[in-house]
């Protein structure tokens, strides 16, 4: 959600710079990294500014209840669990939409992130105290927010307004659970918030825990003679190629494909399909390069790639430098690639393809 008009801070609060990027492209980066997909919900007359990569952008409405209908139009009819986020909160992790949707999955209709109350709350009318609450069953409600699809769609039916989506889940009976959220997860409401959301994200304290992906792919020997060998950006000459829509690196997919997973993004697939002409033939090397790029554009920087290539010919060892400098490179990380022989077992082991595998760890950037 980041279709406010931010009345209070007197400017679009979601482009404003914090740290290397802007507020909205930390929320954005902590959606991607634990969300199948993305729902951007951008102010009236701007959808078609640029903004990082949304699976839909989206125009909203006047107010935020109307606006979270428009987003909610946008999203798949098979969705099942739905996380609602202001891009106003940029330091939410992906482990808080992580609790709130894994709340959802094992019963509840609805979860908020929420930290309990700890200052005493007085209720005020004209600047006259009339009553001091029981703060002990007080808690500030914070986003992400998850629920179940069928449950949110349905409590939207008949344009309600509220201030959070949970109210409206509340009001039609639904249950709503509470999981711990952050004091570091701000809110953005006026400017001096962007000085400490500046100090909060400079502090050692605060940081995204890494994250791990693997990756996985095979292809088969082509028959055809003209077909290179290509692994790791190396091509391997004298050898039988393999079979694929592009150059069939196997090796450079499956470190694809873990950077891909550990970042939230999907599959090769999804980014590069093999139903697209345009990948036809394509250097794999550059498309893990611009694997790489997106990997970036989240938030996150490679630590290291460990790759296994599984194979009964030919031997790697002399290519074995090469490919990790090639890889390295297209990654912007070390990469570290070992070989074994699957002992004559199954279909590698009679030499009809070759299979690798690839473990990623990023870091925040």
């Amino acid at each position: 959600m980041a279709a406010g008009r931010a009345s209070r801070y007197g400017r679009p609060k979601q482009l404003e710079r914090l740290g290397d990027r802007r507020v909205l492209d930390w929320s954005l980066g902590a959606a991607r990294a634990a969300c199948d997909g993305v729902v951007l919900v951008v102010p009236a007359g701007s959808a078609d500014d640029p903004v990082p990569p949304a699976d839909v952008v989206v125009e909203g409405a006047e107010t935020r209840p109307g606006s979270v209908r428009n987003g909610l139009a946008a999203v798949p009819a098979d969705a099942e669990v739905i996380a609602v986020h202001d891009a106003a909160r940029p330091l939410a992790t992906a482990e808080l939409f992580a609790s709130a949707v894994h709340a959802v999955r094992t019963g509840a209709d609805g979860a908020v992130c929420a930290v309990p109350i700890a200052d005493t709350v007085k209720r005020v009318v004209e600047g006259t105290v009339t009553e001091t609450l029981d703060r002990s069953g007080l808690w500030a409600v914070q986003t992400p927010q998850a629920f179940g699809a069928v449950v949110l769609r349905s409590a939207h039916e008949g344009g309600s307004e509220a201030t959070d989506d949970a109210a409206l889940v509340e009001r039609m009976g639904g249950r709503v659970v509470v999981v711990p959220g952050d004091v570091r997860n701000i809110k953005l409401t006026r400017p001096e918030d962007l000085s400490v959301a500046e100090a909060l994200l400079s502090s050692v304290t605060y940081a995204r825990s890494p994250r791990v992906g693997q990756g996985f792919d095979v292809h088969p020997f082509s028959s055809d003679p003209r077909r290179s060998l290509v692994l790791g950006g190396v091509v391997l000459e004298g050898e039988r190629g393999l079979d694929g829509h592009s150059d069939a690196d196997a090796l450079a997919h499956a470190a694809a494909e873990a950077l891909l997973g550990a970042a939230g993004l999907g599959d090769l697939g999804r980014h590069f399909p093999d139903t697209d002409p345009t990948w036809a033939g394509a250097d794999s090397m550059v498309l893990l390069a611009e694997v790489a790029s997106r990997v970036a554009e989240r938030g996150w920087r490679p630590a290291n790639v460990d790759c296994t290539v599984v194979l009964e010919a030919p031997r790697l060892a002399p290519h074995r430098a090469a490919m990790e400098t090639a890889l390295g490179h297209a990654i912007g990380a070390p990469v570290s690639v070992k070989a074994t022989r699957p002992e004559g077992l199954g279909a590698l082991g009679r030499r009809e393809g070759i299979a690798c595998l690839a473990v990623a760890l990023l870091e925040a950037r």
